[in-house]
């Protein structure tokens, strides 16, 4: 009652699943995923134990075939399910069973796998695909566009209610705490993906990654910063009242010593 999209970036280390359906809080149930390991969609009846132990098989070493074949060989409601996987390599599977509601089915091609079931057609998972390989930017930017894509061809026929991304990334996450770069859901919308776009974007206002060689030297606009901030209350030595200022605004991912991002120092401007 589904259709998602997992794949990985080889390059950026990045493992990830999109997702939307009628279903309430489809996050919860579908998308696994592990940095340096894979990814796994489940659905479909989903049999949710096929999420964590795919990872494990996966991170035994296993192909994602390979993995697929372990997990449904001793299930008996196998034909009732669907599931996507890729595995550490790029290497993709798709499974959809013979007893999955119309209509069902899934394309895989290096590095993806698409799959959904009771979707208004095919075209929803060509849609997902022609999407996700031809656009540009990071992962999750790219899952996002090819969830659109195949909302947009139709998606679920019975409608719309929830979505989901995640993408895992060794050490990427939180203060680098643990491998989630990604974890945004929409658990009940009337239209959840383009409100799951947003989400995404506010996401990577607060904790996406500018590159080093477009940080601004903090002494180039020390006299305007310290301006802003005195004037927003926070009057203390710079550096410390930058920091101040940037975690009350949620930003504090985006600090540097010496230096300030230039979406902190517009947000800043913004702020009045």
């Amino acid at each position: 009652m589904t259709f998602s999209l997992v794949a990985c970036d080889l390059e950026a280390r990045q493992w990830g699943v999109a997702v939307a359906s009628k279903f309430l809080a489809v996050g919860a149930v579908v998308p696994w995923a592990a940095g340096g390991v894979g990814a796994v969609a489940t659905q479909s009846y989903a049999n949710v134990s096929f999420g964590p132990d795919g990872l494990r098989l996966l991170g035994l070493g296993l192909s994602a075939e390979a993995a697929m074949e372990r997990l449904l060989a001793p299930d008996d409601g196998r034909e009732t399910r669907q599931v996507g996987i890729v595995d550490a390599h790029g290497g993709s599977a798709t499974f959809t069973g013979s007893e999955c509601h119309a209509w069902a089915g899934g394309r895989t091609g290096p590095c993806f796998a698409a799959q959904g079931n009771i979707l208004t057609g095919p075209g929803v998972v060509d849609a997902m695909v022609e999407a996700f390989g031809s656009a540009s930017g990071r992962l999750a930017e790219r899952l996002l566009a090819a969830l659109l894509a195949g909302d947009r061809a139709g998606g679920d026929r019975r409608g719309r209610q929830s979505a989901s991304v995640r993408v895992h990334q060794a050490d990427a996450g939180y203060a680098g705490g643990n491998d989630i770069l990604v974890d945004l859901r929409v658990d009940g919308h009337p239209d959840p993906v383009p409100e799951l776009i947003r989400l995404s974007e506010i996401h990577d206002l607060l904790f996406g990654k500018t590159p080093e060689d477009q940080l601004i030297p903090l002494e180039q606009v020390q006299a305007e910063v310290s301006e802003r901030l005195a004037k927003l209350g926070f009057d203390a030595e710079l550096e410390r009242a930058l920091a101040d200022w940037a975690g009350a605004a949620n930003l504090e991912e985006r600090l540097y010593d010496g230096r300030i991002d230039p979406v902190v120092l517009r947000a800043l401007r913004e702020a009045g």
